[in-house]
């Protein structure tokens, strides 16, 4: 059944690129995106499967049920954009000026609404379910513990999970993926600084805030440096800084915002805890005082080993043993980590760069754009990896 679904997948090509070029242009940001979820649910019930939506504010669930008895599998794709302003001027560039799609859920929605429709082709053949998965907010960490809060995992119960991003730090058509840990954990800090303000020409009488913030951004860079294991991972980033209305006022508070970045419980809680004490402390030896409020944000995603080489296996079936390659672990978050918590599953990368084409933009960054020859290898593998899954294979 694989290699007719391969075949299938070429002569959907054309459709594919449509269906990621108009949602490019229609981009929604989490919460937001109800024409996304039109299109999609529309399709989905064309297809035939049982549609719900409004799953979780803007999500959608489609039930491919299959004649044959087996198991469930879980096909996740991601379908929110980001507030970016588009760079590019491209025939398929946003519509929605400063919401773009900068990461690639308008190729994931496209690669799974693909996917879906192929796959009810073969209903009569199918050993089981797959449940696919439309998710809101990803970009904001936010929509997928509302969908398992509503249930999508449990009617039907999925036995495993799958899913995959498009990488621009690999050239189109390689696949990526590895066990264990691939995305880090994602968690928030607000750090607040009291001190007394006053004139900035007479500092002596004021509790400078301004000067303890510095003391403390540079402080908690030695969590990384000075007590994290060098082979293990961290990072502590303060990304915004707000303090002071004048040149010549001292204030009396400056608030910062971070983000920490780790890939184990023990580390993760460890950082957490010294942000605070090192925010407290540095503070009062400067006479202000540090306080923390600490946001656990998602857990790390990590790949369950026996779907890993699962999906391994399918991986170099579809694009061939040089083209898959060991993933590299990055520090940035996705919420696919709530699905892969709760089944086991495999999250895996698809290259999509192609710098000889001007594709290869950062992601996060207005000049993002992907290589479309990218999507029917995705559909590829994650078609093949579902049907395995629902054979019974991991």
């Amino acid at each position: 059944m694989i290699e007719q679904m391969f075949g299938s997948i070429e002569g959907r090509q054309r459709d594919l690129v449509d269906l990621r070029r108009d949602l490019h242009a229609h981009p929604e940001l989490g919460f937001q995106e109800t024409r996304t979820s039109g299109i999609v649910s529309e399709r989905l019930k064309h297809a035939g499967l049982e549609v719900r939506t409004g799953v979780a504010r803007t999500g959608v669930v489609g039930v491919l049920k299959g004649e044959k008895t087996g198991r469930t599998v879980m096909v996740r794709a991601d379908i929110d954009a980001l507030p970016i302003l588009e760079a590019e001027n491209r025939p398929y560039r946003s519509q929605n000026p400063g919401v773009m799609h900068a990461c690639g859920h308008d190729g994931h929605t496209a690669v799974a609404v693909v996917l879906a429709e192929v796959l009810a082709g073969f209903r009569r053949e199918l050993p089981g379910s797959v449940v696919f998965v439309f998710q809101p907010a990803e970009e904001i960490t936010s929509g997928a513990l509302p969908m398992i809060e509503a249930g999508v995992m449990d009617d039907p119960k999925v036995d495993a999970v799958v899913g995959l991003h498009l990488w621009n730090d690999l050239p189109a058509g390689i696949v990526a993926l590895r066990a264990g840990p691939i995305f880090a954990a994602m968690d928030r800090i607000a750090i607040t600084i009291e001190g007394k303000g006053g004139h900035g020409g007479i500092p002596h009488q004021t509790a400078d805030p301004i000067v303890a913030a510095g003391h403390v951004v540079t402080a908690l860079q030695t969590i990384v440096s000075r007590e994290t294991a060098p082979l293990d991972a961290a990072v502590v980033t303060i990304g915004a800084i707000a303090g002071g209305t004048a040149f010549n006022i001292i204030p009396d508070r400056v608030e910062m915002q971070g983000t920490v970045r780790t890939f184990t419980k023990e580390v993760r809680e460890r950082t957490m805890r010294r942000i605070e004490e090192i925010a407290a402390g540095t503070a009062a030896a400067l006479r202000c005082r540090g306080t923390v409020n600490s946001q656990f944000g998602c857990p790390p995603v990590r790949n369950d080993p026996a779907v890993t080489d699962l999906v391994r296996r399918v991986a170099i079936e579809a694009v061939g043993a040089g083209r898959v390659v060991e993933m590299e672990p990055t520090t940035g978050a996705d919420d696919m980590a709530y699905f892969l918590e709760r089944a086991p599953g495999c999250y895996f990368l698809v290259g999509s760069a192609n710098r000889e084409r001007g594709l290869d933009g950062r992601h996060h960054t207005a000049q993002f754009d992907f290589d479309e020859s990218a999507l029917p290898v995705a559909v590829r593998v994650l078609g093949g990896a579902a049907l395995r899954l629902l054979g019974g294979e991991a």
